[in-house]
């Protein structure tokens, strides 16, 4: 059965560090493109970072440049985000995505998606 279970958020300091996984099953997902979305309160979704099976540059936003890091380990087919620097604007619930398409600017997502960690920073 194809699923993402994410794990790892929870209650951080800013300036502080957390860092989420996601677990992909499956050889579909495992295999494609994944990554990662958050949505705060009231705000709408928005793209946080993606990386391919393959390598190659990962595509990260602008809002987080320089202080997350996506990263994978496709032995376990299991996505990494190591958030640094953390901010009460980073609070949000995150969610793990696979299926994506992304460029350097850009990440548009898929079909699948966990079912969401939260994260608060608090000040």
């Amino acid at each position: 059965q194809e699923q993402l279970v994410e794990s790892g958020g929870g209650l951080a300091q800013a300036g502080g560090s957390l860092r989420l996984s996601c677990a992909a099953s499956g050889r579909t997902l495992s295999s494609s493109v994944l990554g990662w979305f958050r949505q705060a309160p009231g705000k709408e979704r928005e793209s946080v970072a993606a990386i391919s099976a393959s390598g190659g540059v990962p595509y990260t936003a602008d809002s987080v440049k320089g202080r997350f890091t996506i990263s994978r380990d496709n032995a376990k087919n299991t996505v990494y985000l190591q958030m640094m620097s953390l901010k009460p604007e980073d609070t949000a619930v995150y969610y793990c995505n696979a299926l994506g398409y992304y460029t350097a600017t850009h990440y548009l997502p898929g079909h699948y998606w966990g079912q969401g960690t939260p994260v608060t920073v608090s000040s």
